[in-house]
């Protein structure tokens, strides 16, 4: 029997239950909110052969802006997001030992509910300035959401994940990454600095 992939709200109220020591980057990511320029969340479960997964991440992140796309240039800046963020394996490399093929891919641009009029919790300091930035156009924050499920032959080879995700989108710059297996549950950090998640004993 196959278990159901853990609720974002599930892994985030797990992550808060972990010992393990929290970066700066992850403390300041939890007191800002979820809408932080440049931090998204990758939640990762694996049971038996299935790896789901799912990823949250500012628009600002992804394309250079967060409204509403206007213009011909910003549809298509969405479109080749949305073709790129439609192939995980090109996104997240896994280790070929692993045998790993995508099952299915969803991938949408929704609005972010939680974010209050006041702007509370989005970090703005970060992006002063920049040209693409423009809260008159739009009413609220777009953010790219994808959920996969991807089939691996041996789960077990499992051992790391190089997070080619920094190179494809230039405005990304951590992932606070979630992950649930059968040994139990972790929570870690990659950024464009640290691209490589080292999963050696969780799987």
């Amino acid at each position: 029997m196959r278990m159901h992939f853990p609720s974002t709200v599930a892994l985030a109220s797990l992550a808060l239950a972990l010992s393990a020591p929290v970066s700066q980057a992850q403390e300041e990511h939890r007191q800002l909110g979820a809408h932080v320029h440049g931090h998204g969340t990758l939640d990762l479960a694996v049971e038996d052969q299935r790896m789901s997964l799912e990823l949250e991440v500012p628009g600002m992140d992804i394309v250079g802006f967060e409204h509403a796309a206007q213009s011909d240039e910003q549809k298509a800046a969405v479109a080749n997001a949305t073709s790129l963020l439609q192939r995980p394996l090109d996104i997240f490399v896994l280790p070929a030992a692993a045998g790993c093929r995508v099952a299915s891919a969803e991938v949408a641009l929704q609005p972010e509910h939680e974010h209050d009029d006041d702007d509370a919790g989005h970090d703005h300091a970060a992006h002063e300035g920049a040209g693409d930035h423009d809260h008159d156009g739009h009413a609220g924050h777009n953010q790219f959401h994808a959920t996969y499920s991807i089939d691996c032959a041996d789960p077990a080879a499992l051992t790391a994940i190089t997070f080619n995700y920094f190179k494809l989108f230039a405005g990304a710059q951590a992932l606070t990454v979630n992950v649930a297996t059968a040994k139990g549950q972790s929570k870690y950090e990659v950024s464009r600095d640290k691209p490589t998640l080292d999963l050696a004993g969780v799987m």
